[in-house]
């Protein structure tokens, strides 16, 4: 179901002011890879970025016509200690996991898995052909959280909650508040914001934003102008928000039908040190994640 922003939502809508808006610091094209059996991904965050964007520590886009580019999935593998986000925007893939859970993501759906301490899953695309296309973003977890049991969440598109501003801008609300409106997931450390913004030509949408959180968007239809500056953010590209003390919010105007995520959280500040698929606080605790996956205790 939809959730329509209240009248009185509607009203602080339009009251809505950004005095500062975040510039653009920094345009990212991302790095063509493959990962999983063989899936081709444009990998937007890499470790190089982890400390700017923390708490994020990865963003992959998948997008393909061509089965033979994801039909292979994801078989099974291990994490340990952050959180992995999927939001399917077309397509369906079923996943599997150690401790039980099972279920199948579809066209619009995300799914919200804390690996914690430990767990093996599995993520393979059911169809034989059509389109597959999405984000996974991994979201640090604070250390004292990194051993937590593990914990997952399928959202149906259908309990996303939505809102529609006066400027006809559609926002589905996956996690954080925005404009007063209370999104599928709360997480009270990092306080992510995640937002699927749909605007059409010309219109123009602001969310107010903490100055100390990193922010950065993603554009996957369209084209959209960003900041003061107005500067151009085209498909495929991710723009990082400048951090500043004085920012109050980011400001987005697009210059045609145009589809992205707004991605915002709050930073840990914490040393991040990681093998592979699993993310710790020091060399140690990754000693003792391999000794624990080697001796089957995830």
């Amino acid at each position: 179901m939809n959730f329509p922003a209240p009248p009185r939502a509607i009203a602080a809508i339009e009251r809505e002011g950004i005095l500062h808006p975040r510039a653009v610091e920094h345009l990212i094209t991302g790095q063509p890879t493959r990962d999983g059996a063989g899936v081709t991904l444009n990998r937007l965050i890499t470790p190089a970025l982890q400390r700017r964007l923390d708490p994020f520590l990865m963003l992959d886009a998948f997008g393909s016509d061509s089965p033979d580019d994801y039909l292979a999935g994801f078989p099974d593998h291990p994490h340990r200690g952050f959180e992995t986000i999927t939001f399917m925007i077309e397509g369906r893939m079923r996943h599997r996991d150690s401790v039980g859970h099972e279920g199948v993501l579809t066209s619009g759906g995300v799914q919200w898995m804390v690996a914690g301490r430990g767990v093996i899953h599995s993520e393979l695309p059911e169809q034989q052909d059509g389109r597959m296309e999405g984000f996974q973003i991994w979201l640090n977890l604070a250390a004292r959280d990194k051993l937590c049991p593990p914990w997952y969440r399928d959202i149906a598109a259908a309990d996303l909650p939505v809102y529609t501003t006066p400027d006809g801008v559609r926002v589905q609300i996956i996690a954080g508040r925005s404009h007063g409106i209370h999104g599928a997931v709360e997480r009270p450390v990092t306080e992510p914001l995640y937002l699927d913004i749909r605007m059409t030509a010309g219109s123009h949408f602001a969310q107010p934003l903490p100055a100390s959180h990193n922010a950065f968007v993603c554009v996957y239809r369209g084209q959209i102008c960003c900041g003061a500056a107005d500067t151009e953010v085209a498909t495929g590209r991710m723009a990082i928000l400048e951090t500043n003390p004085d920012a109050d919010g980011v400001l987005l105007t697009a210059k045609a039908p145009t589809r992205l995520i707004l991605v915002a959280g709050r930073p840990l500040g914490e040393p991040i040190v990681q093998y592979g698929p699993f993310v710790m606080n020091t060399e140690q605790e990754i000693r003792q994640t391999l000794e624990d996956f080697r001796a089957g205790r995830f």
